[in-house]
């Protein structure tokens, strides 16, 4: 059975015996995805100065955070139970505070430049997606890379970014049946989404270009290549830069793994 608490701006609901959801109202937005994020940070503290011993993992998405906990850890005894505590705290970051009602989305974040290769069998769906929307493959490529996209979450794989900003005009539905194997750094397209695959996985996007960087490395301190709430643009290179690219990396990595990293710029 479903638990519910409604109360404006927002639900918490239980999600199983081991979670729940803080699920907002509203459409996707910029300024939803830093209060959400706003929210995790707060709560992180929270538990990182030992209050909250029964919550082990946050989950932030698109239009809520997911809070996972022990179920066979009490709440602390002075305190009331976890239900209680999750309301107590979102009515105080959200419906008091001010600056939460009023985020700034683009404090501290940086811009990602990633470079790709919108070439040959970098993408093999760029003529598919072409006749799709109507555009030319120069077209395609000035499209997709001409905005600064923002990165509302991560996930589905690590160090997957979802991005929001591609121009609506390159809207284009996924496969109806998606490929078996999709090489790591596959750029594509997934109805009016675009993003990047970090690793080699199945897929169902419309594959457009690929980029040599790693989008997610255990060996780094920050295992992935942006945070929510930074900006992303994709750079186009030629197939010949894309392999000098490659090679660089590759030989850089090998020597230290923290050196690989894509170019970062100011904010825009």
């Amino acid at each position: 059975m479903i638990e519910s608490l409604q109360l404006p701006g927002y639900v918490l609901q239980s999600n199983g015996d081991s979670a729940w959801d803080i699920c907002f109202d509203g459409a996707v937005s910029e300024a939803l995805s830093a209060l959400i994020i706003g929210l995790e940070t707060h709560l992180e503290q929270q538990i990182a100065s030992g209050d909250w011993p029964e919550v082990i993992e946050l989950i932030p998405a698109y239009r809520s955070l997911t809070v996972c906990y022990d179920p066979l850890q009490p709440s602390p005894q002075d305190q009331p139970p976890l239900r209680e505590r999750l309301h107590t705290l979102v009515r105080d970051f959200i419906v008091t505070s001010d600056k939460a009602r009023v985020p700034s989305p683009s404090a501290g974040s940086t811009t990602i430049e990633i470079p790709v290769c919108y070439e040959g069998d970098y993408a093999p769906d760029m003529d598919a997606l072409c006749a799709r929307v109507g555009f030319t493959r120069n077209e395609v490529i000035r499209r997709h890379s001409a905005p600064c996209y923002l990165v509302h979450m991560l996930g589905f794989t690590p160090g997957f970014l979802y991005l929001g900003g591609l121009d609506p005009e390159l809207t284009c539905p996924r496969k109806s049946q998606p490929a078996v194997k999709l090489a790591a750094g596959s750029v594509g397209i997934g109805g009016s989404q675009t993003g990047i695959y970090p690793q080699e996985t199945p897929g169902g996007w419309q594959i457009i270009g690929r980029t040599p960087i790693r989008l997610f490395d255990p060996t780094r301190e920050y295992p992935f290549v942006a945070r929510p709430l930074d900006r992303v643009r994709f750079v186009p290179i030629s197939a010949e830069k894309f392999k000098a690219l490659a090679l660089i990396l590759a030989q850089e990595s090998a020597q230290d793994p923290a050196q690989e990293q894509p170019g970062k710029t100011p904010s825009c």
